[in-house]
């Protein structure tokens, strides 16, 4: 079955947060005294998220990602991911995580059922890397993406926000990622979330991400999966891996968009920058397959045909990338 939204797009991939906690803060990501934490019953328990990840697999989702916060801070996280791995029609299961607790995590994930780790990475410097995380520590995730491999898993993807001035002078050395390690490195641009007064100056484009790579490397255009991301993805002639970039505000790709998202209270939204959201917890509080199903068809029904983030500014309320579930 095949699910597509009134423009036309087929939409198979959800994003479904399961916390809003995280164990680092990042700058771009969350304030640096956290977030207020949610009560425990306004949380989704995890039966109630596998009835939405099942209501949209039936519908034609094929592809579901588990995030946070930070997903693997929640209990019982390895067991539900089991859960989910077992849904019928369920092609591809995948979570992304800041990789601090991979390094203890990673064979029960891959056990478990999930197929593919994203892990956000965004300096290779400890200091820099302690500065945007405010404290994290660089050794652990490193030690983590190495377990991730002994586990099993493929490389994992390494996603890095580039911010100009911050760790926009570690471009190669991420590059390099996809030659020495055989990773898949996605640079994405940084995007206004949080409450920032020019936020602008963060800013680089994918085109000057690209120009910086190509001043040292040729690169050749590479055929996204069935399953990809909104990366435009290249690869180093001769690497194992791959780079890829993600254009949120320079060149939108909103055409191309395939999810929609969950949020772990249960919000559901068909756009990250979109303040329109639907509550799904009438239908989970006590469960209603069938209304569930009526109103997730809405939802992709109802998504939009693309947000208005530009250079110049942009329309959304600010938000946490932890709430939402980035």
């Amino acid at each position: 079955m095949q699910l597509t939204d009134s423009l036309g797009r087929t939409i198979n991939y959800l994003r479904l947060s399961v916390t809003d906690r995280c164990n680092m803060r990042c700058s771009y990501c969350m304030p640096a005294e956290g977030v207020t934490r949610k009560r425990h019953e306004d949380v989704l328990r995890y039966e109630e998220q596998q009835l939405i990840a099942e209501t949209a697999v039936s519908l034609g989702i094929e592809k579901i990602r588990i995030t946070g916060g930070e997903p693997l801070v929640r209990a019982g996280i390895v067991e539900f991911l089991s859960r989910l791995a077992n849904i019928d029609g369920l092609r591809h299961l995948a979570i992304t995580t800041n990789g601090l607790l991979l390094d203890k995590m990673a064979v029960d994930l891959y056990e478990a059922g999930v197929q593919r780790l994203n892990v956000s990475l965004d300096s290779l410097h400890r200091e820099t890397f302690a500065a945007i995380t405010r404290g994290g520590d660089l050794d652990r995730v490193l030690s983590g993406l190495d377990a991730a491999e002994r586990a099993g898993f493929p490389p994992p993807k390494i996603n890095m926000v580039v911010m100009r001035g911050v760790n926009d002078g570690e471009i190669l050395d991420f590059a390099e990622l996809t030659r020495s390690r055989g990773n898949s490195v996605r640079f994405i641009e940084y995007m206004p979330v949080l409450k920032e007064d020019a936020w602008q100056r963060y800013c680089i484009s994918g085109e000057e991400i690209l120009q910086r790579i190509t001043a040292h490397h040729t690169l050749e255009h590479v055929c996204k999966g069935a399953f990809a991301g909104p990366s435009c993805d290249f690869r180093i002639q001769g690497a194992q891996g791959t780079l890829g970039i993600i254009t949120a505000v320079s060149g939108h790709f909103c055409g191309e968009c395939n999810r929609i998202r969950v949020t772990s209270t249960g919000q559901a939204k068909g756009c990250l920058f979109s303040d329109e959201t639907t509550d799904l917890v009438p239908y989970l509080r006590p469960p209603d397959p069938a209304a569930l199903t009526e109103v997730m068809k809405r939802i992709v029904m109802a998504k939009p045909k693309g947000h208005h983030i530009t250079s110049n500014g942009y329309e959304h309320k600010n938000f946490t990338m932890a709430q939402i579930g980035g």
